[in-house]
């Protein structure tokens, strides 16, 4: 495989430039700088093709390769190299040592790539990663209004389980913008009426201006991410029915696994086909523990946490649910593991129990059937 390569290019890639070195199998080195905007790459990309470079590498330092990728890789190879495993290579960090260490990793093969997706997958993805911000962020903003009424002693959450369901919002908007109690009351639904005795003591009391112009504002950023979140679920939703529909319908037979949960499997983990095994995808998933050895013992550690943070968030989530799931073997599973290893690592373990199976079942397009 080494022979093959013959002339080979190492980036080193920062925010605005980058450092490329072609070597050759003779010794023959060059080196220039880029600018990482449209015209360096172009000018990178007629260099080392005129120069007829084997390969390409670099490290997926952020996502600042992704456009030279997408401009090279019609090309020629472009490998994208992972850092964690670069990184006992490049121990030197000036930017020409550091290029010039890739491209010889590159010309010696030396270089593992990591998984690339293509652009309209990354895309998906993208949707995927934006709205679990965004839910992180409303969620913020709702801590903000809980703390802004907590001073006030304006206990809603006595009255009604959300305080941000659709009644919850009347009400709140209503005191902010300050409505009477009767104008209030109208506008809620006939099961929530029927507190009207409680809402009209609650309402008895007032909140300060302060309190009422910060919790608007809550109320508006809280609206704000609602429809922001519902307009990524749409393009999410059209994209993964539309190209993974099997898929979604085999992951959504897993006890535990919802729509939005098997449409950010899809995106995290792409073609499962790329593992040659379950084990495969969940140590790439971060879900398999350390191994360290002394002597001829071995012993595990914590989990090595590689690979995407959110299919690994998704998967501890799925794995509650299906923990609580009645009747299904899963349940089962978790609860043995349990008894030995406590809750927390019972959930990691039941966890990377539903990476292997749902490999199974997508490799072999299968639904579960119990």
């Amino acid at each position: 495989m080494a022979g093959e390569i013959n002339k080979s290019c190492g980036l080193d890639i920062h925010k605005r430039f980058l450092i490329a070195t072609i070597l050759c199998r003779s010794g023959e080195k060059q080196q220039q700088r880029f600018d990482r905007d449209e015209d360096g790459i172009l000018s990178l990309r007629n260099w080392v093709t005129s120069e007829k470079c084997d390969v390409v590498a670099c490290e997926s330092t952020s996502d600042f390769w992704v456009p030279i990728h997408d401009s090279l890789i019609k090309h020629l190879p472009f490998i994208v190299g992972n850092a964690r495993d670069m990184k006992a290579f490049t121990h030197k960090k000036t930017d020409k040592i550091d290029s010039e260490v890739i491209a010889k990793l590159a010309l010696n093969s030396m270089v593992q790539p990591s998984r690339v997706f293509p652009i309209n997958h990354r895309e998906y993805r993208s949707y995927i990663r934006l709205r679990r911000k965004l839910v992180q962020k409303r969620t913020d903003i709702k801590n903000e209004a809980h703390a802004v009424l907590a001073p006030e002693m304006f206990n809603l959450k006595d009255v009604l389980t959300d305080i941000f369901g659709k009644n919850g919002r009347e009400i709140l908007s209503g005191i902010c913008s300050g409505k009477n109690v009767n104008q209030i009351l109208q506008n809620l639904s006939p099961n929530v009426r029927k507190k009207s005795a409680q809402i009209r003591e609650l309402l008895d009391k007032e909140i300060s201006q302060s309190a009422a112009i910060r919790l608007n504002i809550c109320l508006k950023l809280i609206k704000d991410f609602d429809d922001s979140i519902e307009h990524l679920e749409k393009e999410i939703f059209n994209y993964a029915y539309g190209n993974h529909k099997q898929e979604m319908e085999i992951l959504m037979s897993v006890p535990g696994i919802g729509e939005l949960g098997a449409a950010t499997l899809i995106a995290e983990i792409g073609n499962f086909k790329d593992f040659a095994s379950g084990d495969k995808l969940a140590s790439w998933l971060g879900l398999v523990p350390n191994v360290y050895q002394s002597a001829d013992k071995y012993h595990n550690g914590r989990i090595t946490k590689r690979g995407p943070k959110g299919a690994r968030w998704i998967l501890t989530q799925i794995a509650q649910a299906a923990a609580r799931t009645r009747n299904s073997k899963l349940k089962e599973f978790f609860n043995r593991k349990k008894k030995s290893i406590g809750h927390a690592k019972a959930i990691i373990a039941l966890a990377r129990k539903i990476a292997t199976i749902i490999w199974h079942l997508i490799t072999v397009r299968q639904e579960v059937m119990s």
